[in-house]
């Protein structure tokens, strides 16, 4: 007997789940979200300080994935060397409440070392 309201007629690809996922996954993506809620305007370098633990081509990867998903937004002024500024757009801003709960959940459930 099969359930028409059950799991097997539905599909994860067609839910908001799906495609907010699919936006934000990746090993960095959330950490730079995260960095730029955090501070604000954010250079390449400082970003790359603060992380650590990236490499140059994959923030830049991934930095160039946030931006074509209009999550970020990028400034580059023309000065030598180069200055580029990376921020949160609207659309980025709008994921700052998944975020603080992530770092409320966190916080909240942190197991002792």
């Amino acid at each position: 007997m099969s359930n028409t309201s059950g799991i097997d007629t539905e599909c994860l690809d067609t839910t908001g789940f799906s495609y907010t996922l699919s936006l934000i996954n990746g090993k960095y993506k959330m950490t730079i979200l995260y960095t730029l809620m955090r501070f604000g305007v954010v250079r390449f370098n400082e970003m790359k300080k603060y992380i650590g633990t990236i490499s140059y081509k994959t923030l830049s990867t991934t930095l160039k994935e946030l931006e074509a998903d209009q999550l970020i937004h990028r400034e580059e002024y023309p000065q030598i060397p180069p200055k580029v500024e990376y921020s949160l757009t609207d659309r980025g801003r709008s994921l700052i409440p998944i975020l603080d709960g992530m770092c409320e959940w966190g916080e909240e459930n942190r197991l002792p070392k």
